[in-house]
């Protein structure tokens, strides 16, 4: 299974976190073949607005690279039966129930049929410093960086109600990442997997979300612009110490 091949397994993780709207096919096909190249573990496709080739984009992603492909899906419209597998995303850092639970409703009887292997996941919303894409399409407010009970209790929450991971998000163009106190605090109150991603540019950042205690690193607007980083971030996670690690999975 998924879940426990790439979340719970041993060892920390880079996601290469793929828009479909973004680019073309051809690019794409580039950009999945480097990202396997250079040590990427596995892809998330989904974004925050409705794309039309979720399909294709996920085809040629799988086909290119060989890895695993989850949907991110930013709604019930980012759906692939093609996929592995698919994050079953609550955004539990806001209260708009659509996001919480309404959306989830209308996709469960595609996603029953489709066997897709759905993993629940907690989504939290962490202030970057700017409002992002995400933030404005779900209409909720992120927590502030610098309220780590909050983050910690609300991820706790999380984990005391099923679900299965935690994914910290700073969005997508965040002006600086998920905060070190946010990682370190949601890290020491639940013993689920804990994902990272949102403002990551450089790999001093990356070593700093897997010192506080990520267990998997996403990165995609950074790939995006300077395909390069994809090795030098694959190489910071994979060789970072598990002596060191705070992870409950190395």
């Amino acid at each position: 299974m998924i879940y426990e091949k790439i979340f719970k397994s041993k060892g920390k993780k880079l996601a290469v976190l793929i828009d479909p709207g973004k680019q073309s096919l051809n690019d794409l096909r580039i950009r999945a073949e480097l990202a396997r190249k250079s040590g990427a573990d596995f892809f998330l496709v989904g974004g925050s607005m409705i794309s039309e080739n979720i399909d294709d984009t996920v085809s040629v992603v799988k086909e290119s690279s060989g890895l695993p492909v989850i949907l991110f899906p930013g709604s019930m419209y980012q759906l692939s039966a093609k996929a592995d597998a698919v994050l079953l995303l609550s955004l539990i850092s806001g209260r708009n129930p659509d996001f919480l639970i309404g959306n989830q409703v209308i996709a469960a009887p595609f996603l029953k049929k489709s066997g897709l292997e759905v993993i629940s996941a907690g989504y939290m919303l962490i202030d970057g410093g700017s409002r992002t894409s995400v933030e404005y399409i779900s209409n909720t407010v992120p927590i502030p960086a610098d309220k780590p009970d909050i983050a910690s209790a609300t991820a706790l929450a999380g984990e005391m109600l099923g679900l299965s991971l935690i994914y910290l998000e700073a969005g997508s163009g965040a002006r600086y990442p998920v905060r070190e106190n946010i990682v370190k605090s949601v890290r020491e109150s639940i013993s689920i997997p804990l994902i990272a991603g949102g403002g990551i540019k450089d790999v001093s950042v990356v070593e700093s979300l897997c010192e506080s205690g990520a267990d998997i690193i996403v990165t995609g607007t950074a790939f995006e612009k300077d395909a390069g980083l994809i090795k030098a971030f694959s190489d910071t996670v994979h060789s970072f110490q598990a002596s060191k690690s705070k992870s409950k999975f190395s």
